[in-house]
């Protein structure tokens, strides 16, 4: 059994190697609907997944430093774009569209599934892929369906656990058991957790230190 343990914390070296990446210009570059519009692969790359309204694009801005670099909205779906943004002069940061969209077309779904399923088994320059959870709710079906991607696509992902500030260390504790028991099955899973919140800052520190010691 694979145990899954908290993110350690970034000694100062590594600390300062993150706050260094992300202190530099990030900028929008581009947002893409089908494989041909990607840029070319000549940077290393991080994608974040998640739910509709898991908090991912609070997340991007809260790890940037920047407002609203990533937009954030109300509406499920509403993200049906694959996001790219550059990040010093070595890292793309990729916001993929929210999945689990209730209320989008069936037509449309379709299209962002299959846009997903092609970006994750063909980008070479992707080094990591951030699953973004909701520590209120832990593992759903739909995040099992998007792990279960990366697993076939042989893409290394983490857990990502978002919205800390929301719940107790019990609530906490509950959900961090959960969702371990649930990466069992995933080999693709790294076997580091990582609990944050863009509203007290909690984890963000250690997050910009894993983007960039990648290789």
């Amino acid at each position: 059994m694979i145990e899954f343990k908290d993110s350690p914390e970034p000694d100062e070296f590594v600390r300062e190697k993150g706050r260094r990446l992300f202190s530099g210009n990030v900028d929008f570059l581009k947002g893409v609907v089908d494989m041909n519009g990607l840029p070319p692969a000549d940077r290393l790359e991080v994608c974040f997944a998640g739910r509709s309204n898991v908090g991912k694009s609070s997340l991007i801005n809260a790890i940037t430093g920047r407002k609203s670099i990533a937009r954030a909205s109300n509406t499920p779906g509403r993200t049906q774009e694959i996001n790219y943004f550059k990040t010093g002069e070595h890292h793309y940061l990729v916001d993929l569209p929210g999945y689990g969209f209730a209320n989008a077309p069936i037509d449309v779904v379709k299209k962002w599934q299959q846009l997903l399923k092609s970006y994750l088994s063909g980008r070479s320059s992707l080094r990591r892929a951030f699953v973004l959870v909701d520590i209120r709710h832990g593992i759903k079906k739909v995040d099992e369906e998007i792990m279960d991607l990366l697993d076939t696509s042989a893409v290394t992902f983490q857990c990502i656990l978002t919205k800390s500030d929301k719940v107790n260390a019990e609530q906490q504790n509950k959900v961090l058991n959960q969702v371990r028991n649930k990466l069992q099955k995933h080999p693709a899973a790294f076997p580091e957790l990582l609990v944050t919140s863009a509203e007290n800052k909690a984890g963000l520190e250690t997050l910009r230190s894993i983007i960039a010691t990648l290789e």
